[in-house]
C-alpha cells in the first residue's frame, strides 16, 4: 500500500516530468502522442516507475528505450525543479502502460459477443 508521502511525490514527479516532456517536445513523437499515465514511487522513495501511454505511435518500445537511455539527463532536469521538495531525486524507470489498449481489446470482445 502506498503511503501519502509516496503518492504526493509520485504526483509531483508526474506533473514536473509532463512539463519537461512538453517543453522538450517529447510528448509529440512519431506523429503520435505520449503522456504519463501514472507514477509509482518505491517505499524508500529512491525509485520512480513512470508508466507511459501512447496514442497512434507505432513503436512505443523504441521510445521507452530512448527515454531510459536519457534517464540521467531527465533525472537532472527533474532534480533542478524539485530539489527543494525532496531529499534525493529517485531513479527513473519507464514502462509502457497498455491498460488503454486492454480497454479497447475488451470493448471489441464485448462487441463481438453482442452480435
Amino acid at each position: 500500500m502506498e503511503t501519502i508521502k509516496q503518492k504526493k511525490i509520485a504526483q509531483l514527479i508526474k506533473e514536473v516530468l509532463s512539463e519537461i516532456f512538453q517543453r522538450e517536445s517529447l510528448s509529440m513523437v512519431q506523429g503520435g502522442m505520449m503522456t504519463i499515465s501514472h507514477v509509482i514511487v518505491s517505499p524508500d522513495l529512491l525509485v520512480a516507475k513512470i508508466y507511459l501511454s501512447f496514442f497512434q505511435i507505432k513503436n512505443p518500445t523504441e521510445i521507452v528505450e530512448s527515454l531510459q537511455r536519457d534517464e540521467n539527463d531527465l533525472r537532472r532536469k527533474l532534480g533542478n525543479k524539485i530539489r527543494n521538495q525532496i531529499r534525493r531525486v529517485p531513479e527513473l524507470h519507464f514502462f509502457i502502460d497498455d491498460s488503454l489498449e486492454e480497454v479497447f481489446r475488451m470493448e471489441e470482445i464485448f462487441r463481438k459477443i453482442k452480435k
